[in-house]
């Protein structure tokens, strides 16, 4: 599994102009799901995100993990992550996971995430979602987990 983390102020995830889900401080994660992934993917991906130190401690220094913080946690299926941009202009998708096991995946991360941390929303998986956020730093980070 793909997450793009972004530290940021707020965020919200809307479809067809409803808000579904918003946070404040925390952080955007953006996911994608490969066909190789697994229940144990979805669970080594949360691992992370709740531990990577992204946000400053007393020093300024990226030293705390959004479990020392307590922000929000908004993830957003995003096949497009997965896709195979290695050549010419236009990406291949055979390197995303196929609809129904992201589905099942992203699913899950999502019910892990809420049984571990207390502030956890989620946008629709293969919804038009439109998703606001005020990045923090910008700080911006790429994690995989296999």
């Amino acid at each position: 599994m793909i997450g793009l983390l972004q530290r940021v102020r707020e965020a919200s995830v809307s479809v067809d102009g409803e808000r579904v889900a918003a946070i404040g401080g925390g952080l955007l994660v953006l996911v994608g799901v490969q066909p190789d992934d697994s229940e144990a993917s979805a669970a080594r991906l949360l691992e992370r995100l709740l531990g990577y130190r992204v946000f400053a401690d007393g020093e300024g220094r990226m030293n705390r993990s959004l479990r020392d913080t307590g922000g929000g946690l908004l993830l957003v299926p995003q096949f497009t992550l997965a896709a195979d941009t290695r050549s010419g202009t236009r990406p291949g998708f055979s390197t995303a996971a196929p609809p129904p096991l992201a589905r099942a995946l992203f699913a899950r991360l999502v019910e892990l995430a809420r049984a571990a941390h207390a502030d956890v929303g989620s946008g629709r998986f293969g919804a038009d979602m439109q998703v606001a956020l005020v990045n923090d730093g910008p700080v911006t980070f790429w994690l995989e987990a296999r």
